[in-house]
């Protein structure tokens, strides 16, 4: 099963510039999926960083993550549970980054859910262009309700 962009943009509050992730493909119901994001040469998170030499921020592959983690959730879920939540980032452990991952470039996100416990998920995810691991994270994420 795979979702476009436009059924993320259902189940995700993020809208552009912040909406990172395009699709969400090879889905397995809470459990894990692929999120494609193409990085662009005129992004606005990569237009200053670096001037000659553009580099993708590494907090922006841990905000893809989260999106991506936050899509298969919501994906997953009851609708009434989900309804007027959002979902929070709580922490992120071992985040690491391999390779700088340069425009124009495809970078798929595996992610998969370790557990949950109530409201709050645990995730691990790695982040790959043309499969050579660029980065990975394990990170927490609770689903709040929306003020």
């Amino acid at each position: 099963m795979n979702l476009s962009k436009s059924e993320i943009i259902n189940l995700l509050p993020h809208r552009e510039p912040m909406l990172l992730i395009e699709e969400l493909k090879d889905i397995k119901k809470l459990h894990s999926a692929t999120a494609v994001m193409n990085v662009k040469k005129n992004a606005f998170y990569v237009q200053g960083h670096f001037p000659n030499q553009p580099v993708m921020p590494g907090v922006f592959i841990v905000e893809a993550f989260g999106q991506a983690a936050a899509a298969l959730t919501a994906h997953g879920i009851d609708k009434k549970t989900y309804e007027n939540k959002l979902v929070f980032l709580m922490s992120v452990e071992k985040a690491r980054f391999r390779n700088p991952v340069i425009p124009d470039c495809k970078l798929e996100l595996k992610i998969e859910a370790v557990r949950s416990h109530g409201r709050v998920w645990k995730y691990k995810g790695e982040a790959f262009v043309e499969g050579k691991k660029m980065a990975d994270a394990l990170w927490s994420a609770t689903i709040v309700d929306r003020k």
